[in-house]
């Protein structure tokens, strides 16, 4: 029988989602402006050369603006591949403009695979990172599968700095937290930067 915790965090996704599903495409636009322009100007993001991105789905705040403006920066942006070899686990693949993508199963677009433009998680700078909710202390709610809260596990021992990206609605005062969770450093969203801890130079 699952927990009350474990009850209360579903429900808080489902709201959530419910939630960003529900703004409008000119909302959903505007909100994707505004976070590239601002995730551009933080300075986490502008002294870093590799970024890892995710492709939105679900209600997300959509990405591709922020891709497009990494890639006229100069920026090597990389996209997350479930790892094929172990399924709980994400690998990171270079982006172009031309890169071929492939729905995975699970809904998400990921590159073709293409072993030589590889990147592990230890040699990027910056991953953005989805979630679902977050809180005023930087607690992060997934989507419940824990690749991202796997992957984070000891960031801080490594170079790679952490910040997630969401709409201003997925704000939520105070998670329900898991002893598992990993909180972010920083979240973007449209209308605010939120940052708890500084990238180390």
């Amino acid at each position: 029988m699952d927990s009350p915790l474990h009850q209360q965090r579903q429900a808080l996704r489902q709201h959530m989602r419910c939630l960003r599903r529900s703004l409008s495409e000119s909302q959903q636009f505007d909100a994707s402006q505004q976070l590239a322009e601002h995730a551009t100007l933080f300075t986490a993001i502008a002294q870093s050369q590799r970024i890892a991105l995710f492709l939105s789905m679900d209600g997300e705040i959509n990405t591709r603006p922020l891709i497009a403006r990494l890639w006229h920066m100069g920026k090597s942006v990389y996209l997350p591949r479930i790892d094929p070899a172990q399924s709980s686990s994400l690998l990171f693949q270079r982006y172009y403009p031309q890169t071929q993508l492939i729905k995975h199963p699970l809904g998400m677009f990921e590159p073709e695979a293409n072993s030589d433009e590889l990147c592990s998680f230890t040699e990027l700078d910056v991953v953005i990172v989805p979630l679902v909710a977050f809180d005023s202390t930087g607690q992060r709610l997934g989507m419940g599968g824990g690749f991202y809260d796997r992957l984070l596990a000891g960031w801080q021992e490594t170079s790679v700095f952490p910040i997630g990206v969401a709409h201003d609605c997925q704000h939520h005062d105070k998670l329900p937290i898991e002893a598992w969770d990993i909180p972010l450093p920083a979240v973007i969203t449209p209308n605010k930067l939120w940052q708890w801890q500084k990238k180390e130079a």
